[in-house]
């Protein structure tokens, strides 16, 4: 019983409860809990409604966010480059808004500090030296 549905559960409560209204001469005893449990289903069943409508109301608002940010994203990027137009794109002023003032392309293999070594010796040039 622990594994069942919602649903499940509440037919089963359902079930349960006009079982013992049947037979409510025999179970007198029992007949307020019995009211306590139709009340429990009766809000149980008004919460899963409401669970249903928040569930539908909350992919409709994503739905709506989604659309939203994506108008967002590209106006951002239209402002960005309205912004690197007007002041440049090696600007250091760009780094306000959170953009990369263009500085250069470093070249491939090749470090700023250090010298670039010269080609290597041929076996040719050794051979050649006494």
């Amino acid at each position: 019983m622990a594994n069942e549905s919602y649903g499940e559960t509440f037919t089963g409560w359902q079930d349960l409860t006009a079982s013992m209204a049947a037979n409510a001469s025999d179970l007198p005893h029992l007949d307020t809990h019995r009211g306590q449990l139709v009340d429990l289903l009766k809000k149980a069943q008004e919460l899963t409604a409401q669970q249903a409508a928040l569930t539908a109301s909350k992919q409709e608002i994503s739905k709506q966010l989604l659309g939203v940010v994506k108008e967002g994203r590209k106006l951002a990027a239209f402002l960005r480059a309205g912004v690197k137009q007007r002041y440049g794109s090696d600007a250091e002023k760009l780094i306000e808004f959170r953009l990369r003032p263009f500085r250069g392309r470093k070249r491939p293999g090749s470090d700023a500090g250090s010298p670039e070594p010269g080609p290597a010796p041929s076996p040719q040039d050794k051979s050649s030296n006494p």
